[in-house]
């Protein structure tokens, strides 16, 4: 089978222990391109994703979406799919042939890995991950009548719809803003189930509490600011009431019955 080109984007702050694992289990064969952003690491990932064989960024700026963003401003120009990966082998990387044949087959142009629908380790998906998951994804179902399962960060999706999709945010809000616009854009989407596993290291964001509510508080503040948008442009695509006609055009005086002079 001939592939289309495809390029694979993982943004990585200090995962030197995980981040060679995550490139060696990329399926090669279908990989054009590994773009590994090195998020302002303090050890050696940058180093050891070099070694690994990746072509390896630096993006000083804090915060997932600008590692996204970074990845895509270093993409070969004749990309067709983009593939976002986590640095921390918590996913499989060997998952990502079953994440972009939907895309391949016409079939999507946005596919999600879910692990609320795969196999996942006892333990991996952390229950505040998890209740966060099901908060976003019910906001999105009542606003906007799409169900998700998952704000996955494992996913796929075709370059030409990224692009129309002018993402913006440069943290927490990458995922979910990417799945609001993919609504709002009529983009073809599809979940997949993908197994998910205990992460190598610790979690910067939800294996702390403050990294678990900023990422939350972040979270529903994206889904919220774009409920309002979305109210907003509906509201100027309603058509203006038509003016009640004037005396004189035919018409009859209006009704003042039952109202008493004083």
């Amino acid at each position: 089978m001939k592939y289309p080109k495809i390029s694979v984007i993982i943004p990585a702050y200090n995962e030197e222990k995980a981040i060679g694992f995550v490139i060696r289990d990329i399926p090669k064969r279908i990989v054009d391109q590994i773009i590994v952003v090195d998020n302002g690491s303090t050890d050696n990932t940058f180093l050891e994703a070099k070694n690994a064989g990746a072509h390896v960024v630096k993006e000083l700026r804090k915060g997932y979406g600008n590692a996204c963003l970074k990845g895509l401003s270093n993409l070969h120009t004749d990309t067709e799919i983009v593939v976002f990966l986590d640095g921390d082998y918590s996913d499989y990387p060997e998952d990502m042939e079953r994440l972009v044949h939907p895309i391949i087959d016409n079939r999507a142009d946005l596919t999600i890995g879910s692990r609320l629908t795969g196999k996942r380790e006892k333990g991996a998906l952390l229950l505040q991950s998890y209740i966060g998951n099901k908060i976003a994804t019910f906001l999105i179902w009542i606003f906007w009548g799409f169900r998700f399962t998952d704000l996955g960060p494992f996913r796929a999706i075709r370059y030409k719809s990224l692009t129309k999709m002018n993402m913006k945010d440069k943290n927490f809000g990458w995922t979910v803003e990417m799945q609001i616009k993919a609504v709002i854009n009529k983009v073809r989407i599809l979940e997949v189930p993908v197994r998910y596993r205990k992460r190598i290291g610790k979690s910067k964001i939800t294996g702390t509490i403050s990294g678990t509510i900023k990422a939350g508080v972040k979270i529903i503040y994206t889904i919220l600011k774009y409920r309002i948008a979305t109210l907003i442009v509906l509201a100027r695509k309603r058509p203006s009431p038509r003016p009640s006609p004037t005396r004189g055009e035919g018409t009859s005086p209006p009704l003042m019955g039952g109202i008493k002079g004083g």
